[in-house]
């Protein structure tokens, strides 16, 4: 692993000093703060190694991150917005709200990598997620045969919701919205993020949920619960990697770098993995948990970011389109 060595940003030495800590505002998913989300343990790094007051701010799921700041514009508190992914780019970018990173490390990453904006700290595959013991349909015009019932996150608010238009436009291309009226009928109900899903299917509200190939690996090694799994869909399955950035009119720029550059070392890393159950964008020395190799598909769809800001209206106006007749 690239070792990347912060420097501690020093207090003024002037009386009072002490009560003027720097503070450092990240915008984020609501699911990364949680208490057993990545937020508290990166909380408790970095604020060891800056002398600051790390303050995270929640803005629902990571597509409503981006259209909270455009919104907001150059008034925005935030200093860097931590959860927008590769699908975002290139509409992020147009927001010019953001500015380069100027970090360099060896990713870990399944696909080439290089945006001199927008810096990966976590990845994985999307994945249709059900219970061990109940219905497994092997893809999605299989599911649309079954009975079974699914949750799914809207693309206009969530990632994964993007990601699972986008992964059905990959995979299907002009068939995609004779696959969506298909599905739309085992479609119980759209949240505006991937937390409220993924509760609906705990509580047993749907047979299956849009997730991660990784979601069962949570339940297996945090709660010792091997009765969830990830299924392999013969489609392939789409890959998103999770991005930070540093807005441009940020009052904290050295303090929002050495967060990019902190973003990329172990002490934030180490915890991704068995945290936000995600792969993380730089390995640990320390390898990955047990079974994460395991829960690699076959078959990676994936669409640059350009492509995937040309195919994300049409995509969602399929999916609209079947789900309201």
């Amino acid at each position: 692993m690239r070792r990347l060595t912060l420097p501690l940003l020093a207090l003024a030495a002037a009386p009072g000093a002490a009560q003027d800590v720097p503070v450092l505002t990240v915008l984020t998913y609501d699911s990364f703060v949680s208490e057993w989300g990545p937020g508290p343990a990166v909380e408790a790094a970095f604020e060891e190694s800056c002398g600051c007051d790390l303050q995270f701010v929640t803005g629902g799921d990571g597509a409503a991150l981006l259209a909270r700041v455009q919104l907001e514009g150059e008034t925005t508190e935030a200093d860097v917005v931590l959860g927008l992914d590769a699908n975002l780019i290139a509409q992020a970018r147009e927001a010019g709200l953001f500015a380069p990173h100027g970090q360099e490390a060896a990713l870990d990453l399944p696909v080439e990598w290089s945006d001199d904006t927008f810096l990966p700290f976590d990845w994985g595959w999307f994945s249709v997620v059900g219970r061990a013991d109940g219905p497994m349909p092997r893809s999605f015009r299989d599911l649309a045969d079954s009975d079974a019932t699914l949750v799914i996150q809207d693309p206009r608010s969530s990632t994964p919701g993007l990601g699972l238009v986008l992964w059905i436009e990959a995979a299907y291309g002009a068939e995609a919205p004779a696959v969506w009226e298909a599905l739309a009928d085992n479609i119980v109900t759209v949240t505006p993020g991937w937390t409220e899903a993924y509760n609906l299917f705990l509580v047993g509200e749907a047979d299956l949920v849009l997730s991660y190939t990784t979601s069962p690996a949570y339940h297996l090694i945090a709660e010792e619960d091997a009765g969830f799994a990830a299924l392999p869909f013969e489609e392939g399955h789409y890959l998103q990697v999770e991005v930070a950035a540093k807005l441009a009119g940020t009052d904290a720029p050295e303090l929002a770098d050495a967060f990019l550059a902190f973003m990329l070392t172990e002490g934030f890393q180490d915890v991704i993995p068995t945290t936000n159950w995600m792969y993380p964008a730089v390995t640990p020395e320390a390898g990955l948990p047990e079974g994460f190799e395991s829960l690699r598909p076959e078959t990676t769809l994936y669409l640059p970011s350009d492509e995937a800001a040309a195919l994300r209206e049409p995509a969602v106006e399929a999916w609209r389109a079947a789900l309201s007749q």
